[in-house]
């Protein structure tokens, strides 16, 4: 029994998925004639409030489509440090768009109006242009932490004062929604645009549909092709994430709980020296820096564990579908057991 915490993206599809897939119905995209994309781009556009989406391989073509089309070149994007646009999309922003970032340190991935006010570029010829807010929502690299609706409306009211358009990396957005119980539609009156994630907890094995207004829409796809994104009969993978939003969402709270659970049995461990705060369905430990990490690993996997180095002295366990309950209970005997 191999016990994969690597990152949610392994979910394997279900064999009720792989039906769905089967049997979907195809035509070619780029002409907008697959029905079950446009199905799936429709149900998420309507579920967060907007006009149209666009269906793409992964959330990085999403998020830089994003970025695309609600900035200019000689522009600048303000976005917490730990960001995924920032830390994981090989500075794409500069690549595809000819924009800069500022990374705003913050104690735990959360960006705030101050932090917002704060950081607005004078209009000097020398400075870029302040243009656009991003949010990721959980945070990955701050270990999964997220905004509430409440929070997301007061940095969006700031912004928007402050001529900021919004855009909202949703890589993992059901996690954070199970724990909230906020609705779609209230988050996504605070953005531009949202990139929707489907292949990591919800299960799909490949995608991200980003939503917002048609003209944006309209522009993401002509971008997509640009990009490279424009796909034929890629129905077989909607269907995976419609499958996905009629029977994963409610079950993501499982993967919260095992994360909050095994994180509490960490805490146990002389080893573990620091936690971030276990939020949504990820655990980022901190190790004796005077171990190294990847010698815990190689340890971890030796007894079945497979984990990922995220940081000098952190290692990163992310909970998903596939993980059962077998499984937790194996995890817990081998944590109270550990020793290096």
């Amino acid at each position: 029994m191999i016990i994969d915490l690597i990152s949610d993206t392994v979910t394997k599809p279900s064999k009720g998925m792989i039906h769905a897939m089967m049997n979907a119905e195809v035509g070619d995209d780029v002409f907008g004639e697959d029905p079950t994309i446009n199905k799936l781009q429709d149900r998420l556009a309507k579920m967060f409030g907007k006009e149209a989406g666009l269906f793409c391989p992964s959330g990085t073509m999403t998020n830089q489509l994003a970025i695309k089309v609600l900035t200019n070149p000689l522009e600048e994007i303000l976005c917490d440090s730990t960001s995924h646009i920032f830390q994981y999309e090989a500075g794409a922003y500069g690549f595809h768009s000819g924009v800069s970032v500022n990374p705003i340190v913050t104690s735990d991935g959360r960006l705030t109006g101050e932090h917002i006010r704060n950081n607005i570029k004078k209009d000097h010829d020398w400075l870029p242009h302040t243009s656009l807010v991003v949010l990721e929502n959980s945070c990955n690299k701050a270990g999964g932490t997220y905004y509430t609706n409440k929070e997301t409306q007061s940095i969006a009211e700031e912004s928007r004062a402050l001529g900021l358009k919004m855009h909202l990396d949703g890589a993992r957005i059901f996690n954070v929604l199970v724990e909230t119980n906020e609705e779609t539609l209230a988050i996504g009156k605070n953005f531009d645009t949202l990139s929707i994630c489907l292949s990591k907890g919800l299960g799909a094995p490949v995608g991200s549909v980003l939503v917002g207004d048609s003209s944006k829409i309209k522009m993401a796809k002509r971008f997509r092709k640009a990009f490279g994104g424009g796909m034929r009969q890629a129905g077989i993978l909607a269907a995976a994430g419609i499958y996905a939003l009629d029977h994963n969402i409610t079950r993501l709270k499982d993967d919260n709980d095992m994360a909050k659970l095994i994180g509490q049995e960490l805490t146990k461990l002389p080893i573990v020296i620091g936690m971030k705060p276990v939020m949504t369905n990820m655990v980022i430990f901190e190790v004796d820096h005077t171990i190294e990490v990847e010698h815990i690993l190689e340890k971890l996997r030796e007894l079945g564990v497979r984990a990922a180095a995220f940081g000098k002295n952190e290692i990163r366990f992310v909970f998903h579908m596939d993980i059962t309950s077998d499984m937790i209970t194996k995890l817990i005997h081998i944590i109270s057991k550990f020793k290096m």
